[in-house]
């Protein structure tokens, strides 16, 4: 009796024992004596990147294959001594019939394949002036605030234009802005007034939800922004609660993430309760600076 408790309570610990020596000794051969890890490598696609370096062969295969298929189907009907004529109660012309289906349906396939192409969406640089506009006598933590904002969307995503106004006054413009042409190489002034009287504006703000115009050229309401650059591409309609509004304008069609959509949308709601807190202690004023 005592023998086997003995046994029963010194197995498990060599068994750890061995456990952990082969697992320091597995953890010790990964690694190389320059210390580079000599784990299992990433599998290589092969077949991935045969397809993406041959596209256009991989397109127009349906079509080699139906015409080869029809050409034997024929070669096999000529050879095979068969009449020509289809006969419908002939089990080869039925057979022949339904290969000739599937090679012709092989061969619009690839038809299609080679009508369809993606279209590669590229980066464009906005055709504007650079500009810096600010409400006056806003506290120091906001303008930080404010200064951060812009920075974390200009650098992680494609923004590359902001407009934030609230309770109906100018707060911030900053990043790329129309050219004025009538005051030389000054940017647009924003129209308050102007944009709030907007269908884009009155949308946004009325239904609390953030507004994404992945493609701004496709939307009649791009003229209710005239201060963006004309060859703004994608614009997100930020509410900043029920009182103000954030204008993020992008450099790529669609190019704002989910992930981008989500961090401007908790931007948005940080920039409400700053404003809202900034606006109870101190009336804003509505002069801009520069």
């Amino acid at each position: 009796m005592e023998a086997g408790v003995l046994l029963r309570s010194v197995t498990p610990a060599n068994l750890l024992r061995r456990r952990f020596t082969a697992r320091r000794r597995s953890t010790m051969a990964s690694l190389s004596p320059q210390g580079g890890y000599r784990g299992p490598k990433p599998k290589r696609e092969w077949v991935s990147e045969w397809v993406s370096k041959n596209d256009d062969l991989v397109r127009s295969l349906p079509i080699y294959v139906g015409g080869v298929s029809i050409l034997a189907v024929l070669f096999n009907r000529t050879v095979s001594g068969i009449a020509p004529v289809a006969d419908a109660s002939s089990s080869q012309s039925r057979a022949d019939l339904l290969a000739l289906g599937l090679a012709v349906t092989n061969i619009l396939n690839g038809l299609v394949w080679l009508s369809i192409r993606l279209k590669y969406i590229s980066v464009v640089n906005p055709d504007g002036v650079e500009c810096r506009r600010m409400s006056n006598h806003l506290p120091d933590s906001v303008v930080s605030e404010l200064l951060w904002v812009w920075e974390s969307l200009s650098d992680v995503t494609c923004c590359r234009s902001l407009v934030v106004i609230y309770d109906g006054i100018f707060i911030l413009q900053i990043g790329f802005a129309e050219k004025n042409y009538t005051n030389g190489s000054e940017a647009v002034v924003v129209d308050v007034e102007k944009l709030m009287q907007g269908s884009l504006y009155s949308g946004a703000v009325r239904s609390g939800s953030q507004s994404y115009l992945a493609n701004l050229s496709l939307y009649p309401g791009k003229s209710e922004l005239p201060f963006l650059p004309s060859n703004t591409q994608a614009v997100i309609l930020q509410p900043l609660g029920d009182k103000g509004l954030a204008v993020v304008g992008g450099d790529t069609i669609r190019g704002f993430t989910t992930s981008d959509q989500a961090w401007i949308t908790l931007i948005g709601e940080k920039l409400d309760a700053t404003l809202e807190k900034v606006s109870s202690e101190t009336p804003l004023t509505v002069q801009p600076k520069s």
